[in-house]
């Protein structure tokens, strides 16, 4: 009886002991956290959008078909495929882009990471994929860059890419709740002020989701 008392009284210790043993997802800045919350409210969602931006440079994807899509959500992860309409590949879309939004790090050093994951049709990984950048800052609850990282600037570099290493990118997202709720995603560099690549899709009105991505 009395091993029987004891056990009794240490239940709540036990209970107590489990719980916070239990790993819980490590906060983010307060901004941060607000902008992951509402990145993470469209998960599931896929919404139609387009070119925004008038680059030159751009000119092959201005007035294609866009859909970008909340494909997998996680606590640390959320990935967002990104479609566009061409009618050079097979069933008339290339699925070959894929938006990795990743929580990294410890303590106060938590951040955001944005990496590109890039796929042919048969699920091979690109010889370019990968890249991306960390934020650098707390950003605001609506907008964060992520300015290029050094394994970026290594892969770059390695393909002949140096116009890209100064790469900053950028996503902007209002709640799925909000009126006029919308997605920005965007692409500018450092070294060059007139470039902007920049798509935009109407997170109000949501549309049907769209095959895998190229190897998901």
């Amino acid at each position: 009886m009395k091993l029987y008392n004891a056990l009794v009284a240490a239940l709540p210790l036990l209970a107590l002991t489990a719980c916070a043993s239990t790993p819980a997802t490590p906060a983010l800045p307060a901004s941060q956290e607000a902008f992951w919350d509402a990145l993470a409210s469209h998960c599931g969602a896929a919404y139609q959008g387009g070119l925004v931006s008038e680059d030159a440079r751009d000119a092959d994807w201005a007035g294609k078909g866009m859909i970008a899509h909340w494909a997998e959500c996680s606590d640390n992860r959320i990935a967002i495929a990104f479609h566009v309409e061409d009618a050079d590949e097979a069933g008339g879309w290339n699925r070959s882009r894929t938006w990795l939004v990743t929580r990294e790090g410890v303590g106060e050093d938590m951040r955001l990471t944005l990496k590109h994951d890039h796929r042919h049709s048969d699920g091979e990984p690109d010889a370019v994929t990968f890249y991306g950048g960390t934020s650098q800052n707390a950003g605001d609850p609506m907008a964060q860059d992520f300015p290029v990282d050094e394994e970026s600037i290594a892969l770059f570099t390695r393909e002949g890419l140096d116009v890209s290493v100064t790469n900053v990118w950028r996503m902007e997202v209002t709640p799925a709740d909000m009126v006029g709720a919308r997605f920005v995603y965007q692409l500018t560099r450092r070294n060059d002020p007139t470039r902007l690549f920049r798509v935009a899709f109407d997170a109000s009105e949501p549309v049907e989701p769209p095959p895998s991505a190229w190897g998901w």
